[in-house]
């Protein structure tokens, strides 16, 4: 459990972090709609059934989550509790002005590299809680990092592998 709150919190830190860059502000609740979307989309990452699957497959599967997040988040905190978080009223093809295609389209971009952090992430947690163990306990093999790199996730993103 712990590791899925740190999980949450530095993938909900991540998402605060990059909504600010784009739209040069945030809002408090974004931390743990965004910290739910990265746990969500891990986790599907961390199916077996997904391991093989075309990353642009995992993109859109991942895709599907956040929107779906956001959609039930924006009822919830822009139309029940009206705190006009976002309103994408005013974009072509938007549901309830909650979601949109636009982005929708933009986390399908932006999902190989929310993939790529949480397991990067995954792993470093892992690896701090090895060192932490007393000399003399099992000996735990340890995983090699994430044997591709950002560049190599998109390369096929890409190519359709």
């Amino acid at each position: 459990m712990k590791r899925v709150i740190t999980l949450w919190a530095l993938l909900g830190a991540a998402y605060v972090a990059l909504e600010t860059l784009w739209r040069g502000y945030s809002h408090p609740s974004m931390f743990i709609v965004g910290g739910l979307c990265g746990v969500l989309v891990g986790a599907l990452n961390q199916a077996p059934r997904f391991y093989n699957v075309p990353v642009a497959l995992q993109a859109a599967a991942g895709a599907a989550v956040v929107l779906a997040v956001e959609f039930v988040s924006g009822c919830v905190l822009n139309l029940w509790l009206r705190l006009d978080v976002w309103d994408y009223s005013g974009i072509p093809g938007n549901v309830l002005g909650q979601i949109c295609p636009a982005f929708g389209l933009l986390w399908f971009m932006l999902m190989p590299f929310a993939i790529w952090a949480e397991d990067t992430a995954r792993w470093c947690i892992w690896f701090y809680e090895m060192s932490l163990m007393p000399p003399g306990e099992p000996d735990v093999k340890t995983p090699l990092p994430a044997l591709y790199s950002l560049k190599s996730i998109y390369y096929d993103f890409i190519k359709g592998k």
